[in-house]
């Protein structure tokens, strides 16, 4: 007769034991919407409340706001290490080229923290506001919600290498954008739908000077306006919209733009120069909603990005500074 332990029956349990324990353990790992309903239910209503008087205050803060979670993503996912200043044993992000005199929303951010630790100490973190604070300005713009997917951890470092390497610059060719984004899972699909977040917001002189002076898939009047602003020595960070049309309305024009030779930058201008997505950007020029539904969605796939879970980093107090 053979053993119980080793019958069929105590098989199928203890498997299905060992399964419950892996998806209970994969479930506390995961993000979720509802993370603070019980422990800070008022968190999300005073982030969205902050933001929308940041945004009304200046529009242009909706796009800082939303680049500081791309930044933030892009570097070691989203751990709120974008936030943290330098220190005598760590050099942060902020002086990375792509966010040196440019990454901005810092006090935005500090405000927010400052508002929801005086709720309920020690429980929202840094990374978390930042992702809620990206959504919330996207819709103070006029653009799409989303539901952000909540339960981030801050870090208690940053890398200035690694952010100087991960973030894609304005001078990538579309191979390079593809690649880019590629490393971290996205679709050239995705790249271009979230690249449509230059639908809002200004880019400083010294990223597109050499489109407007040296190359030729440029609408010749749209550089000259431009030369005005940005000229060939000096005005580094004389800015210009990202969006000649609506910079501060979350809409599809940037793509209309980019059929129309009006990309700012070298790598939007790439987007629709003859090769692969030319025919992505035609989709969303004519399709508002298809465009903002899969921005909507790459928005909560970059949200995603590696979080620390669980017992993994900390909840800062302070956004700029370990614990």
């Amino acid at each position: 007769m053979a053993s119980k332990t080793c019958s069929p029956s105590n098989k199928l349990r203890f498997l299905l034991g060992m399964v419950l324990f892996l998806l209970m353990n994969m479930a506390t790992a995961q993000l979720s919407s509802t993370f603070y309903s019980t422990t800070c239910p008022k968190a999300l209503s005073t982030i969205k409340s902050a933001v929308n008087s940041a945004v009304s205050n200046e529009a242009r803060m909706g796009a800082s706001l939303l680049r500081l979670h791309f930044h933030d993503c892009f570097v070691n996912g989203c751990d709120g290490s974008i936030l943290l200043d330098d220190t005598a044993n760590m050099t942060g992000e902020k002086t990375a080229v792509p966010n040196s005199n440019s990454a901005r929303g810092f006090e935005v951010i500090d405000t927010i923290k400052s508002q929801v630790e005086s709720l309920c100490p020690g429980v929202v973190s840094c990374a978390d506001i930042v992702a809620v604070a990206a959504r919330d300005s996207v819709v103070a713009l006029g653009g799409p919600s989303w539901i952000v997917l909540l339960g981030r951890r801050d870090s208690t470092t940053a890398s200035l290498s690694a952010a100087n390497s991960n973030i894609p610059a304005p001078t990538l060719n579309l191979s390079g954008l593809i690649t880019a984004f590629s490393n971290k899972g996205f679709t050239a699909k995705e790249m271009v739908a979230l690249s449509g977040s230059h639908t809002i917001g200004q880019a400083r002189c010294t990223t597109f000077r050499t489109r407007i002076f040296n190359e030729t898939n440029i609408d010749s009047t749209f550089a000259t306006s431009l030369r005005a602003n940005c000229p060939s020595n000096g005005g580094d960070n004389s800015l210009s919209p990202l969006d000649t049309t609506s910079s501060t309305s979350f809409d599809n024009a940037y793509f209309k733009n980019l059929q129309g030779q009006k990309g700012l930058l070298h790598s939007d201008q790439q987007l629709f120069s003859g090769g692969s997505t030319d025919s992505q950007v035609n989709a969303y020029s004519s399709n508002l909603g298809s465009f903002t539904t899969d921005f909507a969605n790459a928005m909560v796939k970059m949200g995603n990005l590696s979080p620390l879970t669980g017992t993994s980093g900390q909840i800062r107090t302070n956004c700029r500074k370990a614990n």
